[in-house]
């Protein structure tokens, strides 16, 4: 991401700004000695204690100036430190019908978070009169101010045991457990029996299997910042930067582990030696699920926890072994990701009852491989195709007024002919145009996302230097590489902004043992990703991992010695 550039210049000092040079680093050891010991031909013991720590550093620009960008208010710094200690205990015992294991685990995560930040946007705080504006005035660097450093520490201590016992008679096989979880961490404590069952069937005469399982989980916070989203709204200066940033009332509860209730159920059948067809549908519906939210505007995210998320989707595999020379291999998939609102705990807007679906949400994948070796000692030809129907892209401009599309003014907003509001303004703007932002921040698109997006506007493309009109009728917004539902059809739900539906094509040839070696080999593999060149997107402005293109055409050439 590129902020200000040279163009602009350092408010205190006057000299030009450099490109945005944020940079992160992670430094990590791990230990993990374990002990084994076979009692008998059944009953093994095993013993294993490990620690791990990781050191990680996130450097803002040597000119904090050169940090102000359209996704960034402050620079930010970052000096995070994890350890985790523990040890396990397990003994198993297999005889006859029974395969018995029994084990208990205890762990100590300690946190150190070191934040820093400063406001670096010479517009964030003039004239602001609020009690929030006066909390930050000593942090704002445009003015002479200095950063503001943020400092946390919590031990999370957790203990699990559990026993497990998989039962094989005739044609049946069981699978029973229950696993107790202990979790303390910040001003939480939670206790959870977790039980799980599984039963197979295999119906010998028709190779068939049949197979159903649940288990219950704990849902513990992730770690990444849970200080921070735990504690920080009672920092008078974290929640004024979240009131300014984000244009809500800090307040935040305990992160609580929630808890799983997962299903499972299967078949898989063979069709004599030549074809295997296996399939499983899940349902993960979790109480409290977990999310991310980002601190102000800055790359910093924090854990929040949603009331409860439904994630049901199926898995369906068909496999050719060997025919002749033909192998080839079939998996295509779906899976919905459904959250619902409020926010339960962690540093989070207030918001009213709703559902919405985040991006890992796909309505359908496939992929297909094909390989061809006619002869066992000869070449090989390989074929790959991978479909994606496009996974959910919150972040996209939309046209109507939805949860995830609450920056938007489109016909559904305010149905008629005249003038509308821009959402949290005095600005009109003409019924039946959309606004060219982020509808996650509410942050204008740059030029840059807008050509990354494929977006145009009455035909006309966006470049990456320059932007589409601020305001773009309804009608005119068009893009080859994101969905987006025309007025009056958006559903957070049921119909979502989604990244453009694609096939890619792979092919490769290649020997795996040239020259027809024993011991020594030689291969060699010519391979061609993306054969046709497809242009297209995965992700739009993910919360995770930004914008990514697909691979665009690569040719490799491979030659291999084996020994």
């Amino acid at each position: 991401m590129y902020a200000s550039g040279s163009d602009q210049l350092n408010p205190i000092t006057g000299a030009p700004l450099t490109p945005t040079d944020q940079r992160s680093q992670i430094r990590t050891f791990n230990i993990a000695p374990t002990l084994t010991h076979l009692f008998s031909s059944s009953t093994l013991f095993t013993f294993g204690v490990w620690v791990r720590h990781d050191e990680y550093n996130y450097y803002p620009s040597n000119d904090p100036f050169s940090d102000l960008g359209p996704l960034q208010d402050e620079t930010v710094s970052q000096l995070r430190f994890l350890t985790n200690a523990g040890a396990r205990v397990g003994w198993s015992y297999v005889k006859g019908i029974n395969n018995f294991q029994a084990g208990a685990t205890y762990e100590q995560t300690f946190l150190t978070e070191n934040d820093g930040f400063g406001i670096v946007n010479p517009a964030l705080l003039p004239g602001c009169t609020s009690t929030a504006c006066a909390t930050l005035l000593p942090y704002d660097l445009t003015i002479g101010g200095v950063p503001y450093h943020y400092r946390g520490h919590t031990d999370v201590k957790e203990a699990a045991l559990y026993v497990q016992d998989t039962i094989t008679t005739g044609p049946w096989a069981f699978n029973l457990g229950i696993r107790g979880d202990l979790y303390n961490g910040l001003q939480t404590v939670s206790r959870q029996p977790e039980p799980r069952l599984g039963v197979a069937y295999n119906i010998k005469k028709t190779n068939t299997v049949l197979r159903v399982s649940y288990a219950r989980t704990m849902e513990s916070p992730f770690n990444e910042n849970l200080v921070l989203s735990g504690t920080g709204c009672t920092n008078p200066v974290v929640a004024a930067i979240m009131t300014i940033a984000q244009g809500f009332e800090c307040t935040t509860s305990p992160l609580t582990p929630g808890f799983r209730n997962e299903f499972h159920a299967g078949l898989q059948q063979a069709f004599g030696k030549y074809f295997v067809l296996s399939g499983d549908y899940i349902w993960k519906y979790t109480h409290n699920g977990y999310d991310f939210n980002v601190f102000g505007t800055s790359p910093i995210t924090l854990p929040i926890e949603w009331h409860n998320s439904k994630i049901p989707g199926y898995a369906i595999r068909g496999s050719l072994p060997n025919f002749h020379g033909l192998t080839a291999f079939i998996v295509f998939s779906h899976v919905a990701a459904r959250f619902f609102e409020p926010t339960v705990s962690g540093i989070a807007p207030p918001q009213p009852p709703g559902v919405f679906r985040i991006d890992h949400d796909e309505n359908f994948g496939q992929t297909t491989h094909l390989q061809y070796q006619p002869f066992k000692r000869g070449p090989w030809l390989g074929f790959n195709w991978r479909y994606d129907s496009g996974l959910v892209s919150g972040a996209l401009p939309c046209l109507a007024a939805t949860a995830t599309c609450a920056f938007s003014t489109s016909p559904l907003d305010a149905p008629g002919i005249g003038l509308a509001m821009i959402p949290g303004t005095t600005t009109p703007i003409p019924k039946g145009d959309v606004l060219l932002v982020n509808n996650v921040s509410g942050l204008p698109l740059t030029a840059d996302q807008e050509f990354e997006a494929g977006l145009t506007c009455g035909g006309v493309a966006a470049t990456p230097t320059t932007p589409l009109p601020a305001i773009c009728p309804a009608s005119q917004l068009r893009s080859n590489l994101v969905k987006i539902p025309g007025p009056f059809s958006e559903n957070d739900d049921h119909n979502p902004q989604r990244i453009q539906p694609r096939s890619l094509f792979d092919i490769a040839i290649g020997h795996d043992n040239l020259f027809h070696g024993d011991r020594y080999k030689w291969s060699l593999r010519l391979s061609v990703i993306n054969l046709t060149d497809k242009v297209a997107v995965y992700n739009f402005l993910s919360t995770f991992s930004g914008t990514h293109y697909v691979t665009p055409r690569t040719e490799t050439i491979e030659l291999g010695f084996h020994f």
